[in-house]
């Protein structure tokens, strides 16, 4: 599933970033090969303006003219290129159809508008917590699937939205003109954020819409896009979860695949009617062809491809492993919480879900970060672009010395590691962390005089805040627990003082038993107790013995601290990076696109089988190998089928094709986009990649296997009419427009 890094687990990026704003640092805004083991890199030795800086230290592998990607923009489309590589030149036309029907679904994945009524395309990992929240008391959706026969019968989805891109307007010289103004630095960014709220203040009054301005290639181009909200969104059909997500964990990330993961919504105006959408996808009426140029229309979420080798090594090294041990922590925790307790996976499957979509993701990415080969193309790469950028005595002037320095603030991050990981247990998701942190900034700033306080701690927004620190019904003591464990551990590790939050933590062998105490003693988890507390005083909370609160005191304290020490490094980082992206665009300018951060793009590729586990993957997999799957399997989960599924066996068409893949660049975000061809109709739906694409965040290799994988186009139709009976949504995807 690419959902990850937008929703599920979006605190992971949160963390990454927040770490003093090191440990995920950009101002960029989900197998490894074989190859010859990389020594541990020494880069410090090299002169700084040394453009063989990494040769010998990873081996030499040519990079690729896309490495950085084919995350076009809309702005910018490639129109040349394609018509060179395929024969094909998009019309000014095709290109507003393809934008104007796509949508942002949420804060997180991207969806289609495929009727001329509204009807709205997604994935169904994207759509999960939805069905889940228009599940009524006694029904459990997740579980045994949604279909509204009629319209009347569609569910208001509480606070959901999707956003379409109505506009686009380069307003770069406004704002440059306005950062020139500026003599330090602090200036200049107040100066741009100043002249950015005025035009999006502006274009918001006179368009009643929503504006955002978009930076590309880190402050080489402003891009203000007008985005109409849609908040009346309602759910037409949902697969159980056992087809949405068929497979489950084992088979996520994986080809051959063999799921539908498709929910449909639907998008109402403000009378109450369906929307009428002039901008929408047709549907193919034969699916995607063999060497045809297909097209994914979506939200890319995040990528990091212009990552100096310094910043992967920084990944490689600290900040991606103790993600990787955070979500197997929290992963196992779930998974034996929900089996000892049957009543809870309703609740907390999507939560498990997402932490194991994370997880694999992360694996994958550490895989690609820990294959020599990748880190060196993108070593040659870097040094490629160090030649053009000194083979410019102007560019060498303002950029030459850039990876040289970003090296330097990434070797002092280094140093700074274990406090972040230390100082930071609010961020491992612990509940009483949580709330003990949050106690802790209230009797902060309780303490001082009501004038002098930070805003919105009045006496009277003091008290709504102290009874608000309560635990919620999704708080279970049993995983608090391991989290628990999993921060004192990390204490143990990284702590140099042996800091310790109740006597005897940082022996190992008692970090369990310490971990149920904290849970079952500390008095942040009773409200009664810390409201009793408050009662006494702010000082009753700043010096209590609690461990909880105790801990706390000293990580906001200590955070402080090293915040003074930190601060410059992080913005020396970030002008140093977005200087990078800068010298990128002036070099390259629009042929290689910029980083992915979740606007409209469009990726080009064709279908294309590879080899792996010493077999060929084919290009396209179908309902017969469903049903091999569950039978194989011992019809057991995450390979069981439903009923109406087995009683649909024999009428079901099982030789139409299911799952299949292509060398699209995605990423997290695309998830529910639609796979167009060149006539603009839908030929499948987007929702995962393989392992070998988990790299794509730093690298998109088009020499290797990696693949997009996609849901076929007629699979759906053949599910909808052969099992679900919903032949009034299939008539309404091929003919456009409810029958």
């Amino acid at each position: 599933m690419l959902k990850t890094n937008i929703k599920s687990l979006k605190w992971i990026g949160f963390f990454l970033f927040s770490l003093f704003l090191l440990g995920h640092m950009s101002a960029q805004t989900k197998t490894s090969k074989k190859g010859k083991r990389a020594p541990k890199s020494t880069s410090h030795q090299m002169p700084m303006q040394n453009v063989n800086d990494y040769s010998g230290y990873y081996p030499y592998v040519e990079y690729g003219k896309f490495d950085n990607g084919k995350m076009w923009t809309f702005s910018y489309p490639p129109i040349q290129y394609f018509k060179e590589t395929y024969g094909f030149e998009p019309s000014a036309e095709w290109i507003e159809n393809m934008r104007m029907s796509a949508l942002r679904f949420a804060s997180y994945c991207t969806a289609s508008f495929v009727s001329e009524n509204g009807l709205v395309m997604t994935n169904h990992h994207c759509g999960r917590e939805s069905v889940t929240e228009v599940t009524k008391e006694g029904e459990d959706l997740p579980k045994n699937g949604f279909y509204a026969a009629t319209l009347e019968e569609e569910r208001k989805v509480p606070g959901l939205f999707v956003d379409q891109l109505v506009a686009m307007q380069d307003v770069t010289k406004e704002i440059k003109e306005a950062i020139a103004n500026g003599k330090t630095e602090a200036e200049k960014d107040k100066l741009k954020q100043e002249k950015m709220d005025q035009l999006i203040k502006e274009a918001e009054s006179k368009s009643g819409m929503k504006v955002q301005i978009h930076t590309f290639y880190n402050g080489s181009i402003y891009q203000m896009y007008t985005y109409k909200r849609y908040t009346d969104v309602r759910l037409v059909m949902a697969p159980e979860t056992d087809l949405g997500f068929f497979g489950g964990d084992p088979d996520n990330f994986t080809y051959p695949r063999y799921t539908l993961d498709y929910t449909f919504f639907r998008v109402y105006g403000e009378d109450g009617k369906p929307l009428n959408t002039k901008y929408h996808y047709t549907w193919s009426e034969s699916g995607a062809k063999e060497n045809e140029p297909l097209f994914v229309i979506g939200n890319p979420g995040t990528t990091k491809r212009l990552s100096t080798v310094s910043m992967l090594e920084y990944d490689r090294d600290y900040s991606v492993p103790y993600v990787l041990g955070l979500l197997n922590t929290l992963g196992s925790t779930y998974a034996d919480y929900i089996e000892k307790h049957p009543e809870s996976k309703l609740e907390l499957t999507d939560t498990y879900f997402g932490y194991m979509n994370s997880l694999k993701a992360y694996n994958g990415i550490y895989g690609g970060l820990k294959d020599p080969n990748l880190m060196g193309k993108r070593a040659s790469f870097e040094k490629a672009f160090k030649l053009k950028v000194y083979e410019n005595p102007e560019l060498k002037a303002k950029y030459g010395d850039l990876w040289s320095k970003i090296y330097h603030s990434r070797t002092q991050m280094k140093s700074y590691f274990g406090k972040q990981i230390i100082f930071s247990p609010a961020n491992s998701t612990s509940k009483l962390f949580a709330l003990g942190a949050r106690a802790i900034d209230i009797a902060t700033e309780m303490k001082k005089p009501e004038d002098k306080r930070n805003k919105g701690y009045s006496d009277e927004q003091i008290k709504e805040k102290i009874a608000k620190l309560k635990l919620d019904q999704r708080y279970h003591p049993e995983i608090e627990e391991k989290i628990i464990e999993f921060v004192l551990t990390n204490i143990s590790k990284w702590s140099h003082n042996k800091l310790k939050l109740i006597d005897g933590a940082n022996n190992p062998a008692l970090i369990p038993a310490q971990a149920k105490a904290i849970v079952s003693n500390s008095i942040v988890g009773d409200a009664a107790k810390l409201q009793a507390l408050f009662d006494q005083g702010p000082d009753a909370v700043l010096n209590s013995k609690d461990p909880i609160l105790a801990y706390s005191k000293i990580a906001k304290d200590s955070l402080a601290y090293y915040k003074k020490l930190i601060d410059p490094i992080v913005e020396e980082e970030n002008n140093n990076i977005q200087l990078l992206g800068q010298a990128l665009y002036e070099v390259y300018g629009t042929s290689i696109p910029p980083d992915a951060n979740f606007t409209l793009r469009f990726a080009d590729g064709v279908l294309k089988a590879y080899d792996y586990n010493g077999t060929r993957a084919p290009e396209f997999t179908t309902f017969y190998g469903l049903y091999d799957r569950y039978y194989s399997f011992g019809k057991k989960e995450p390979w069981n089928l439903p009923q109406n599924w087995l009683d649909a066996e024999s009428t079901l068409n099982k030789s139409t094709k299911l799952n299949y893949v292509t060398t699209h660049d995605i990423i997290g975000g695309n998830s529910g986009s639609a796979m167009i061809n060149q006539k603009g109709q839908v030929v499948g739906l987007i929702f995962d990649g393989n392992i070998e694409s988990l790299p794509g965040r730093y690298i998109y290799d088009a020499s290797s296997n990696n693949r997009c994988v996609a849901l076929h186009s007629d699979a759906i139709l053949e599910s909808l009419r052969a099992v679900y009976k919903a032949n009034r949504l299939a008539d309404e995807l091929q003919y456009s427009k409810i029958k």
